[in-house]
């Protein structure tokens, strides 16, 4: 019922139409381009903004501190007199690096998390683009951010740099992997990578809940994973402080180094928002089957507020493995990935496959 309720197709179909009517194809094309690209950067902007300021205090909460607490109510206009400061900060060029690699890297990372969340549903009727290969496309972007990565370390000419890089290919690379199984789990139980249809999948009941215990093993097997693949403690050995100052960014000042802590967080959010809509129904309601009247009470919470109410979770539950657990050595965090989670992936979607082809999911 939410669907027909909150219908965001409502609102984006008038104004497609509007365009094309008074604009030739080319232009209207250009001009929707445009206008949903200039929404995406006031987005991200907003979100990563935001994002840093939780983590402040989501951190000073598990240390029993106060976190930010001067600039602004509560803090709250803190991270924004970080962000102006960064801006105003010179930018520094290393005398023997590859200036062409150093200055594209960072847009690399940046381009990468930006081409990924074009194909998150915020709502029905509210998505960028809808693929039909949704999931095996956000997979492929999102892997790309590791190229600028390795560009960054590589062309720094710092040994910590590039120490902090080799670790970041290694780790990124190898928790793709889970990642990519632990969506294909899922993608087995809903018959679809488009997202928009596997939302539509969890009308009347969210994947974690209708897969069984093999939905729920794929959902904590994704959390780890995806927590190491966006470089987050306990697995940031790609910028451990202790050991590498600040790893593959070491050498980076101002935008551009504000480019790097923008897409970490951007990043976080994206995998949190995956994770929110394969397995925690997107922006579907919460609904028990028989309870008629309290399914019609959550049909009327707008979608939205569902999506970013569950994304929302997803990224405390991320937040909270890095203040918990100590950071792991390399060869741990290696180990964890090749011996422990991806055999356990590969028999879950065997369980998985079993369940479906003998119709025991809900």
């Amino acid at each position: 019922m939410a669907s027909f309720i909150y219908d965001f197709s409502l609102l984006t179909k008038p104004i497609h139409e509007a365009l094309y009517h008074w604009l030739p194809p080319v232009w209207a094309l250009i001009a929707e381009m445009t206008l949903i690209g200039l929404i995406f950067l006031l987005f991200y902007a907003v979100v990563g903004l935001f994002l840093v300021y939780a983590e402040r205090k989501v951190c000073a909460f598990m240390q029993n501190r106060v976190g930010p607490n001067r600039v602004g109510p509560y803090g709250i206009f803190q991270t924004i007199a970080d962000f102006i400061k960064l801006l105003m900060k010179e930018l520094i060029m290393i005398k023997n690096s590859d200036k062409l690699l150093f200055n594209i890297a960072p847009f690399i990372v940046i381009i990468a998390s930006f081409m990924a969340i074009a194909a998150i549903p915020f709502a029905k009727g509210l998505h960028a683009i809808d693929f039909d290969i949704g999931i095996l496309y956000v997979i492929a972007v999102s892997s790309l951010g590791v190229v600028g990565v390795l560009l960054a370390g590589w062309s720094s000419n710092n040994k910590y740099s590039l120490i902090g890089a080799m670790r970041s290919g290694a780790q990124i690379v190898s928790y793709e992997l889970s990642v990519g199984l632990s969506l294909i789990t899922i993608v087995i139980l809903a018959g679809t990578m488009q997202f928009s249809a596997i939302v539509e999948g969890q009308a009347n009941g969210w994947f974690i809940f209708k897969g069984h215990i093999p939905a729920f093993i794929a959902f904590v097997l994704f959390l780890i994973s995806s927590t190491a693949e966006t470089n987050r403690g306990p697995f940031d050995l790609a910028e451990a402080e202790s050991e590498l100052t600040a790893g593959y960014h070491t050498e980076y000042s101002g935008i551009k180094f504000a480019f790097f802590f923008l897409a970490e967080y951007m990043n976080m959010f994206i995998v949190a928002s995956i994770a929110a809509t394969v397995f925690l129904g997107g922006w579907m309601p919460f609904h028990v089957s028989s309870w008629t009247g309290f399914n019609n009470i959550m049909d009327y919470i707008p979608p939205f507020v569902w999506y970013f109410g569950k994304t929302a979770f997803v990224i405390f539950l991320m937040m909270w493995f890095k203040w918990t657990f100590p950071r792991l050595r390399i060869d741990q965090l290696l180990t964890l990935e090749w011996k422990y989670l991806l055999p356990i992936n590969l028999v879950n979607i065997l369980v998985m496959a079993f369940i479906v082809l003998m119709g025991w999911h809900f």
